[in-house]
């Protein structure tokens, strides 16, 4: 009773304090940047952090098991990885970019395991007998931390070709008023050039920055993935005799690896990166979360007991 009561409190605490962070992260955003509100929220995200620590330790403590056994404690698991990346560069400069990722990142999946949907499965129960082994930590935690920075660095990824088209787009149209205008505004042409120029400068500075931390976060993700799929395949012979079986989720997995291995791979010819590269980790963000929700919707195969409650379906 003690151990369910402060799981509940230090869940709407993390949840609170994740949204006032969003909310400051809106406001510098939006409008000019205030010094104390974006130390703010900074320590905000350290104090989610350990609010969501706290609660898996709780709930560790009280179910006998760490807590990855099902939808409901993965999601917590990956609200606490998406903290955990915001933490990690926390001292280098920059770091607003990758906090304006794993911000929103952690309420949405707090939020949606802290929702309605997924009450029926708040309450830790035994473990399924496949899921009683010392390959769980090791396996599934390898596994949310892989998904965790990989989807922060494809959304870095997304962002850059946004703004890469944007960039293009506007430099077409102010090109084409640049040379009609020309004709007409004769000694005003140099300051509208200098104007331009500096514009585009802080934009190329930005896309520069993305491509950075999307590479680096996708590469830490990868490897993650990688340690998370073979100890997987390790413990699957152990539990079923097989290293790997074809299972809806083992496929996915080996999809979102393959993607994200294409990724890196472009990473080596300096022709393909920035924009070329950030298409591929697009689509390798859209393969996640086939892979991490929407096979849990089809609620079949060796891993279903990560599924969707049998209400919801």
């Amino acid at each position: 009773m003690i151990f369910s009561t402060l799981e509940h409190i230090l869940t709407h605490i993390s949840f609170s304090i994740v949204s006032i962070v969003i909310t400051i992260h809106l406001i510098t955003f939006l409008g000019d940047e205030i010094v104390k509100l974006y130390d703010s929220s900074e320590k905000g995200i350290i104090v989610t952090f350990f609010c969501i620590t706290g609660l898996l330790v709780t709930r560790w403590i009280s179910s006998g098991h760490f807590p990855l056994s099902d939808l409901y404690e993965s999601l917590i698991f990956l609200s606490w990885s998406f903290s955990l990346i915001h933490i990690i560069p926390y001292f280098k400069k920059n770091v607003l970019i990758l906090s304006k990722i794993t911000g929103p990142s952690a309420i949405f999946t707090q939020g949606f395991a802290t929702s309605g949907i997924l009450t029926e499965i708040h309450q830790s129960g035994i473990l399924v007998p496949a899921l009683q082994s010392e390959w769980l930590i090791m396996h599934v935690s390898m596994m949310i931390l892989g998904y965790a920075a990989l989807l922060c660095g494809s959304l870095l990824s997304v962002a850059l070709l946004v703004i890469t088209f944007r960039k293009n787009r506007k430099l077409f149209y102010k090109s084409n008023g640049f040379l009609n205008e020309s004709f007409f505004l004769g000694e005003n042409v140099f300051e509208n050039t200098s104007f331009f120029s500096a514009k585009n400068y802080y934009r190329s500075q930005l896309i520069q920055q993305l491509d950075y931390w999307s590479y680096r976060v996708i590469s830490l993700g990868f490897t993650f993935l990688t340690i998370g799929i073979l100890s997987g395949a390790v413990w699957a012979n152990e539990a079923w005799g097989s290293y790997w079986n074809w299972d809806p989720k083992e496929t996915w997995a080996f999809i979102t690896w393959i993607v994200f291995a294409i990724y890196l791979h472009t990473r080596t010819n300096r022709n393909l990166r920035g924009a070329n590269s950030a298409i591929v980790a697009s689509i390798g963000f859209l393969i996640i979360w086939i892979c991490y929700f929407g096979v849990n919707l089809l609620g079949i195969g060796l891993h279903s007991y990560g599924s969707f409650p049998s209400t919801f379906n």
